[in-house]
């Protein structure tokens, strides 16, 4: 008889592992934290070795908890495949985790086009404004800024690079636009948390500092800035990619002014062994001739 691990405490430390986190692991599965612990241990005594340890707060898989939590992941999944296939059950709708901002400016306008081709497949948008966890139970399809994950087929999509933008109707005919006009213009400023403040990041890059003249209206998100610029309210920074559309519309124009690499990507993932699945190879294909 084959010996093999407890299949509900393996089912129980999938979850722990991709949650790094007991409670929420609990919370997922509708059972209790002390439920949890109580299975991590079944499974780390049938191994006889720990799958978890603790660093501070955080809790971290061992080598060996990574491994397994790696294998658990990619048999749980192609379980789900196989009862989809063995019900007769087509999948009715792939879920592509992707940043607010990427969807509304440049993905959304765009996706009618690839719903018109391909009408029996169906795109769920789940947005996000942070890194997602990686994981099927997640989504099937992600666009991120992580990259070089094991297990995951990537794909660049775009490098971020930051243009000045505003209203066609906020610039004078004639005016001369220079760095003094700049920075005597309201700046549609984004604060991105731990990077700072768009606006200062792109002055310190270009060795310029405002003056006491100089507005800056903050916003915490880019969608917003970039939406005040449309209204004319003053010049905000984004990316050349996402106001395209917008600048191709004459809603936006790009100054003269010099851009700024932040040096973020824009990654298309998915799981290595589903890149080849007909509806996920048909979306990448379409996704590639997009750019």
């Amino acid at each position: 008889m084959r010996k093999i691990p407890p299949l509900r405490a393996l089912q129980v430390f999938e979850a722990a592992a991709r949650q790094q986190h007991f409670s929420r692991a609990a919370d997922e599965l509708c059972i209790t934290q002390s439920a949890v612990s109580h299975q991590i241990r079944l499974l780390e005594e049938h191994f006889s070795q720990p799958l978890f340890k603790r660093e501070g707060r955080v809790l971290k898989l061992t080598d060996k908890g990574q491994l397994l939590y790696q294998e658990a992941a990619r048999i749980f999944n192609e379980l789900s495949v196989l009862n989809q296939q063995m019900i007769g059950e087509q999948q009715q709708a792939l879920r592509l985790a992707v940043y607010s901002s990427f969807a509304v400016k440049w993905l959304i306008p765009r996706l009618s086009e690839f719903r018109r081709h391909q009408p029996e497949i169906q795109i769920r948008l789940d947005m996000v404004t942070d890194d997602p966890v990686l994981s099927h139970s997640e989504a099937d399809m992600f666009i991120t800024g992580q990259k070089q994950q094991k297990g995951y087929w990537q794909q660049l999509l775009h490098r971020e690079r930051l243009i000045p933008v505003c209203s066609p109707d906020f610039v004078n005919q004639g005016q001369t636009l220079d760095l003094p006009w700049l920075i005597k213009q309201p700046l549609l400023t984004v604060d991105e948390g731990p990077l700072g403040l768009d606006w200062q990041r792109w002055l310190a890059h270009h060795q310029l500092t405002v003056t006491r003249h100089t507005k800056q209206h903050l916003f915490s998100h880019v969608l917003l800035a970039i939406e005040a610029a449309i209204a004319g309210q003053g010049v905000a920074l984004a990316s050349d990619f996402m106001v395209a559309d917008d600048i191709a519309r004459h809603r936006l124009i790009a100054l003269p002014f010099p851009s700024i690499d932040t040096g973020f990507e824009f990654n298309f993932l998915c799981k290595q062994r589903r890149v080849k699945e007909p509806a996920i190879a048909s979306f990448i294909n379409w996704l590639l001739l997009q750019q």
